[in-house]
């Protein structure tokens, strides 16, 4: 009796809560972006030249006309008229698509209205990306005992070779759709969405590197939290992800 009483109110809090989340996302509005400014950067070999993966970003929050361009950059309509993108992709599939995940919520973008469609209110950010042995992440694999026992290295504020960056203002996830590919085994779709997120994951680097931004790809992501929250079909996959932002000064 007792059980059931604790099951019931333990489903009853379950659902308010859930209705709780479901309307404060409903508070999210459609942002609706910038014109790309096309004529911004970096020429393409000087972009190539200074090109590099960051740890450590300032805080200042993404403008919108770079948020707009970012994304117009990444995987953008660049060809109204066929509705072709800036990356290419297997079969013209368009699979990959972008979340934004910024302190207010979650958005997706929508390059053919180049907006952003609100997900999910609240900021996720930094529980979107998994370290093994981290927050929503699997355990670290147990390592063989050492004789004597040594302290474990100190990591720079950055998180140091092999951990994880410092927060950034907005956190690209990019998710591959294999069901929008239109034949091929399961084996191959996914090696296609590897590659197709790979071009869109370049695309962001170079745009950052000619325009002054700070990124680095990382394939460190909370999948299970990000099915969850963005409301992923089976046949999406989070493949990478992007922090970006403004690089933090130097002293």
């Amino acid at each position: 009796m007792k059980k059931g009483f604790l099951k019931s109110s333990f489903l009853a809090s379950l659902l308010i809560v859930s209705g709780f989340s479901f309307a404060r996302a409903e508070e999210l509005k459609v942002i609706k972006l910038n014109e790309p400014n096309k004529k911004r950067g970096l020429p393409v070999m000087e972009a190539l030249s200074v090109r590099a993966s960051v740890r450590e970003w300032s805080d200042k929050e993404l403008n919108i006309q770079d948020l707009s361009d970012l994304l117009w950059a990444a995987n953008g309509i660049n060809r109204p008229d066929s509705g072709k993108r800036t990356a290419s992709s297997a079969m013209n599939a368009q699979d990959v698509d972008i979340y934004v995940f910024m302190k207010d919520g979650a958005y997706l973008y929508d390059a053919a209205q180049h907006s952003l469609i609100p997900v999910v209110a609240g900021d996720y950010r930094t529980e979107i990306t998994m370290r093994p042995g981290g927050p929503g992440g699997p355990p670290p694999t147990p390592a063989a005992k050492p004789e004597a026992k040594t302290p474990p290295p100190t990591l720079p504020p950055g998180g140091g070779p092999g951990g994880p960056p410092s927060p950034a203002p907005i956190q690209l996830i990019l998710v591959s759709d294999l069901s929008r590919f239109s034949r091929g085994t399961e084996e191959l779709k996914m090696q296609w969405a590897n590659i197709d997120t790979g071009i869109v994951s370049q695309n962001i680097s170079l745009f950052c590197a000619g325009t002054g931004l700070a990124t680095r790809p990382r394939a460190s992501i909370n999948k299970d939290l990000a099915k969850t929250l963005l409301k992923l079909k089976e046949t999406q996959v989070p493949i990478l992800n992007h922090p970006v932002g403004y690089p933090k000064a130097t002293s």
